[in-house]
């Protein structure tokens, strides 16, 4: 959340104020609404902040649990590696500062028919957003990299991702992972599924992204 300072000097990201909100209440309400209602929140730097405010969600007619780093942060994989006794054999993959007006149950359907062990989200950005990082074609993700640019790239990761439990297994359990490294495994292995989003993300990761969610969200007035 370095990029939202000062904002997050005191508070974790999901608690920043967007649309006379807390972020987290407006992703709760806009998950309850598509369908999913149960999530395991994985949390570090000030999380007791949001236990305290949320509880176990059924406030909001959600089931939440937690999943804390511990001593350690442990990166995007390595927190979801040591969340799997709550996860299941198949999970969503949301970023924690994102906003994502999509149909997560047709999403999560295409994954469950691919039979794949992972499915990636991914967007046409052309740099219009933030880095391209994906080359996708006829339907297919082709390389995934954060740090390798080619001039085929003109997708971005979206933001939201699908796995089976079995993807991670092998991976070093309370160790730093990066979920982008195990997405580009599961992708060498042919395990990898794209499915391309036509409507632009929403996120709060930097003060830009904060103010055209807030616009967003204060013409839409999704209350209710």
């Amino acid at each position: 959340a370095t990029r939202l300072r000062p904002l997050t000097e005191k508070i974790p990201k999901l608690l920043v104020e967007v649309a006379g909100e807390q972020f987290f209440s407006h992703q709760l309400r806009l998950l309850r609404k598509r369908g999913l209602t149960k999530i395991v929140l994985c949390v570090g730097y000030l999380g007791e902040m949001i236990v305290d405010r949320y509880g176990d969600g059924a406030e909001w007619g959600m089931q939440i649990e937690y999943s804390f780093d511990g001593p350690k942060l442990l990166g995007t994989g390595g927190a979801l590696i040591r969340a799997l006794p709550k996860l299941g054999e198949a999970f969503y993959i949301l970023y924690g500062d994102s906003y994502l007006p999509v149909d997560y149950l047709s999403i999560g359907e295409f994954f469950l028919r691919s039979g794949r062990l992972g499915l990636m989200t991914v967007y046409e950005n052309r740099e219009l957003f933030d880095a391209s990082n994906v080359w996708f074609q006829d339907g297919g993700i082709s390389v995934y990299d954060k740090k390798v640019k080619l001039p085929q790239m003109h997708h971005i990761d979206y933001g939201l991702g699908l796995m089976r439990a079995k993807a991670l297994a092998g991976w070093p359990r309370d160790e730093v992972v990066d979920l982008a490294a195990v997405y580009q495994k599961i992708l060498s292995e042919s395990q990898l599924v794209g499915y391309e989003m036509h409507e632009r993300f929403y996120e709060i990761g930097s003060h830009v992204g904060l103010e055209e969610l807030n616009r967003l969200l204060q013409s839409n007035n999704p209350k209710g």
